[in-house]
């Protein structure tokens, strides 16, 4: 980008196009085209522009995506931004490596689709309802650990593939059920297929599971201004980094056995006022595959701290989430290609 197309200004006469860089997968486009949407109807001219990452080529070849499984999604897209390929990269927030790339500016968290697991099962039947023994396909270490502990006799076994293909499997009679994001579901206009929403009591959704992130470069001062004037929730994102402190506490990957959920909810002061406070809870397993459960409250402004605190409860409570989520990673996908459709080949 040259320093002219760099001053121009992003919206009215002469304004610089922002190039929105996304994946290929029908989700990632669907969720980038929310983003392009709200930029347009500021007053903005946007180019959307299709990034490959080692993520969707694995799955597209349907070879095992590396053991680490970091950043598989994201990378190649943060890549483009830094070398001024595109200007803004929107991700799937829960696919980001908790360690800040430089160069790079979170620029906004738009509003969050419902963070919830949701199950698709045969004969419109819910979690409780399938009998021991029914095989549940899910591609997700946090999922397998939650429904297994959960004592309903079910088989959990890894499954890849786009919604599509998941789905299919339960239609087709392969399986009993999948378990799926809903947000991916809602935002592909899929959530009627739903069986069953699952309580997070029984099942924490993964840290950061349904929220958006959009980056852009640190130096573009102006486009980091429209992004978060255009997109940004401030409560959502107070919540995200809640949980997602709790994942960087715990030392662990995005595809780890960790679910963490925060909520900014309204309290009473000792005086009566009506306030803001963060309420966070979290689970993670042990090395033996026993799971640690904890919750924490605070003020909104202690959101990392918070998350950052609760990660050591569970720590000093036995979790070591590490060695389940490579013993899982031999056998499934990360968390990203649950939610994802591709798109249908070229006529």
């Amino acid at each position: 980008m040259t320093a002219t197309e760099t001053t121009a200004p992003l919206t009215g006469e002469g304004a610089r196009t922002i190039r929105i860089g996304t994946r290929a997968s029908l989700l990632a486009r669907t969720q980038t085209d929310l983003v392009a949407s709200a930029l347009t109807d500021a007053g903005a001219t946007v180019e959307i522009v299709t990034i490959a990452t080692d993520g969707d080529r694995s799955q597209a070849a349907n070879t095992p995506i590396p053991q680490t499984g970091v950043g598989v999604f994201v990378t190649a897209l943060r890549d483009a931004v830094l070398a001024g390929e595109i200007d803004v990269a929107v991700h799937s927030y829960k696919d980001l490596p908790t360690a800040a790339v430089p160069g790079l500016v979170l620029a906004a968290v738009p509003a969050r689709e419902d963070p919830r697991d949701a199950l698709v099962a045969r004969d419109g039947m819910v979690l409780g309802e399938l009998p021991p023994g029914a095989v549940v396909g899910t591609g997700s270490p946090r999922r397998i650990a939650q429904i297994a502990a959960l004592g309903l006799g079910l088989e959990l076994v890894p499954i890849r593939g786009n919604v599509d293909t998941r789905i299919g499997k339960v239609a087709r009679g392969e399986l009993d059920a999948v378990v799926l994001a809903r947000a991916g579901l809602a935002r592909l206009g899929r959530v009627g297929e739903a069986t069953e929403v699952l309580d997070p009591l029984q099942v924490l959704p993964a840290p950061a599971q349904g929220a958006l992130a959009c980056e852009c470069r640190a130096d573009d001062a102006p486009l980091e201004g429209l992004l978060r004037a255009t997109l940004h929730d401030e409560s959502v994102a107070t919540a995200v980094s809640a949980e997602r402190a709790v994942l960087g506490g715990l030392g662990s990957p995005c595809g780890s056995p960790i679910g963490a959920l925060a909520e900014v909810v309204e309290d009473l002061d000792d005086d009566g006022h009506v306030v803001e406070r963060l309420s966070l809870r979290a689970v993670a397993a042990t090395a033996e595959g026993a799971l640690v459960r904890g919750s924490a409250t605070g003020e909104t402004e202690d959101a990392e701290r918070i998350g950052r605190e609760l990660a050591a409860e569970l720590l000093a409570d036995g979790a070591e989430p590490k060695g389940l989520a490579e013993d899982e990673a031999q056998r499934s996908s990360t968390r990203s290609a649950q939610d994802d459709v591709q798109p249908p080949p070229a006529s």
